[in-house]
């Protein structure tokens, strides 16, 4: 039996075999294929419920396997995984555009559209057709025949780049070994990372010695602490240089191509580029609103980040006589400078921040402000022994959610941090069904000796992630396409990162930051040294985030077809928000995952923008005390459980009362 076809609730993780995929994926296109052509092939007039509703709940066995799998091919894969992924992702593809390209279909949703004002609409169903309207003539629908196949062809050999992108970038970081059998080689570095970097070795087969590898938890700490500058030049070139090596794992066609691909759609479509086609779905709204933006900032942060910069060098050249100073030696002497400045540092953090006592800290504070609580299970399948499952209930029982964390590094495991969902919220035939929701982390594990303790960085990540699980599993409307964190993408991170700003405070940090040793709660001059360093060097880390930003916009917001040489053109973009001298082995682009891999093209700006919303959300939090129940539910009312039934900055004013200011965050981060 394949556990896919059948109907399940939870994801049958320990029944599916990766055989299972592949006939799945083809039964359940065939299903929803029959469910559009009752749709179309329907003798009644369109109306709302018979072609919009209809639409909007067909696919669903093909979506919740959709999500399992590529769930899979981020967080546990391996190559059979990647093989399929390969082969359903054109199909996936084609089968969305039979969809939007589907005349008969598109017929009647557009009948449905134009007769919308005299249809007595709630605001949520408006907002469904307006979407779904748009959807299809924004993807073709309107296209002459010989223009839908080259579509058609365009999205196919995308879809399959993008995987390839992906791959390529996975294979490059799990390749990296750096294997050690100096001790002194490892000088500077905390115990903790010592040990974690001896148990590395022996589980890949040495019996001593130690390994560093591009994993965050392996590179980071080396970055930060190890003395050997020698040691970081050649890790900072080998993490920099991901995808730029001319070798068969190389990613430089690959953007090229996804660019090219992703513009000549674009035009194809009637925009200008692919950024116009993107923002204008965003709150944003056009690429001259995106780069006045960002360069309104700019303006703002670059005298920060070079006063910064030059304070950086000078400390650099007193303490070690460094001539140059090098990205392999800015972690280094930041948090040397750091530790003179504020007499702060993260390993004096970390026994405070168990993993298991930050994320009972997350829990605390999500039952304080919503009324949430957390239960541990042990009855619900996972796909791997390591992932942690919750049953997430209101103060009245009512069950709200499944909750998965999965927390450390593996090999079958992409980088970075995100939130997924196994199965959308959405209400049907007076049934309101329930998410299940997903954290996925690398931090730093444990070792012999400890437990895993976290940076402050990654209690900052987990709080961020749990964020966004809060705008999932807090989800409650009617249609599963508008449910959650389907949001316009510059609004999506606001709950993310809004939910970082209690990590800050005195109130917060007392719940869960105690001594994994002795249990002492931290101590409050550590709690200020904390909020004291929150804006060290944010001019530089506000530079760094407009660049990725303008690189994001260099390659979407122009004509990409004369490139030809990605780091050439890159440098260009990088022009303006330089501060270390250049590196020719290394390529930011060749694995900018974000944008050629995952869904932010034309977006990374939106990382800026939220935290406009965010600082100015959080703002009146602290004029009203952060756990006030009243702007807590405001929040959760008009942001959290609303997903994209209506337009954001709505949404948004009836929470605060008003549009968010710039001020708010350029005074939380100094650089007013």
């Amino acid at each position: 039996m394949n556990p896919l076809v059948e109907n399940f609730d939870l994801a049958p993780f320990s029944k599916i075999k990766n055989e299972h995929f592949k006939p799945a994926f083809l039964k359940a296109m065939e299903d929803a294929r029959a469910e559009i052509d009752a749709i179309t092939s329907s003798t009644a007039a369109p109306t709302f419920e018979n072609t919009i509703e209809a639409l909007e709940f067909s696919g669903q066995q093909l979506d919740r396997i959709s999500s399992v799998f590529f769930n899979l091919n981020s967080a546990e894969t391996n190559e059979e995984i990647q093989q399929i992924a390969q082969e359903i992702s054109p199909l996936l593809s084609e089968f969305g555009n039979d969809i939007t390209l589907n005349e008969a279909l598109f017929k009647r949703i557009k009948t449905v559209y134009e007769q919308r004002d005299d249809l007595d609409l709630t605001v949520e169903q408006r907002t469904l057709l307006e979407k779904r309207y748009k959807s299809f003539s924004r993807n073709g629908a309107n296209l002459s025949e010989d223009k839908k196949k080259r579509l058609r062809e365009i999205d196919a050999e995308a879809s399959k780049l993008k995987l390839k992108f992906g791959e390529n970038l996975l294979a490059e970081t799990n390749k990296y070994q750096k294997y050690i059998t100096n001790e002194a080689d490892l000088d500077g570095l905390p115990d903790g990372a010592k040990e974690a970097a001896a148990q590395l070795a022996k589980s890949k087969g040495k019996e001593e010695g130690w390994m560093l590898t591009l994993d965050y938890p392996s590179y980071i700490p080396f970055m930060k602490y190890a003395k050997n500058r020698t040691l970081r030049k050649e890790l900072s070139l080998a993490f920099g240089s991901k995808g730029f090596h001319g070798n068969e794992l190389d990613n430089k066609e690959n953007v090229l191509k996804i660019a090219k691909l992703r513009h000549e759609r674009a035009k194809l479509l009637g925009y200008t580029t692919h950024a116009h086609f993107i923002l204008e779905e965003r709150m944003a709204e056009t690429p001259e609103k995106v780069h006045s933006f960002l360069n309104e900032l700019l303006e703002k942060a670059k005298p920060a980040a070079v006063r910064e910069f030059k304070q950086l060098e000078d400390f650099a050249k007193k303490e070690d006589a460094i001539d140059r100073l090098e990205k392999w030696d800015g972690s280094y002497y930041s948090e040397k400078l750091k530790q003179k400045l504020f007499s702060l540092d993260d390993e004096q953090l970390k026994p405070y921040f168990k993993l298991e006592n930050v994320i009972d800290g997350v829990f605390q504070v999500a039952e304080k402000l919503f009324g949430l609580q957390f239960e541990e299970v042990s009855d619900i399948d996972k796909y791997h022994q390591e992932v942690k499952t919750y049953k997430v209930y209101d103060t009245d029982k009512n069950f709200i959610s499944i909750f998965y964390a999965d927390f450390h590094p593996r090999a079958g495991k992409r980088g970075g941090a995100w939130m997924t969902s196994f199965k959308p919220q959405y209400i049907r035939d007076g049934q309101n069904v329930r998410p299940h929701i997903s954290n996925v982390c690398n931090f730093t594990p444990s070792t012999p000796s400890k437990p895993s303790l976290l940076t402050f960085n990654e209690v900052t990540t987990l709080f961020h992630e749990f964020g966004h699980g809060l705008h999932g599993m807090l989800a409650n409307t009617t249609y599963p396409s508008l449910s959650g964190t389907s949001v316009y993408w510059d609004f999506v991170e606001l709950p993310s990162q809004v939910m970082e700003n209690w990590c800050y405070e005195k109130e917060a940090l007392e719940l869960f930051a105690k001594h994994y040793e002795t249990g002492e709660v931290i101590p409050m001059e550590l709690v200020q040294k904390i909020k004291d360093s929150a804006t060290f060097q944010e001019g530089m880390q506000t530079l760094r985030q407009l660049s990725f930003g303008l690189l994001d916009m260099a390659w979407h917001g122009t004509d990409p077809t004369n490139i030809t040489n990605v780091k050439e053109y890159e440098d260009k973009a990088f022009a303006d928000t330089n501060l270390y001298p250049e590196t020719p082995e290394t390529c930011m682009s060749t694995a900018f995952a974000h944008i050629f891999q995952g869904g932010y093209s034309s977006g990374y700006y939106s990382y800026k923008w939220a935290e406009v919303l965010d600082a100015d959300a959080f703002a009146y939090f602290k004029q009203e005390g952060i756990f006030n129940k009243e702007v807590a539910t405001k929040f959760k009312e008009h942001v959290l459980s609303k997903g994209g039934t209506e337009n954001p900055m709505v949404l948004y004013k009836r929470f605060r009362g008003a549009e968010p200011k710039v001020e708010a965050l350029l005074e939380r981060a100094g650089l007013l």
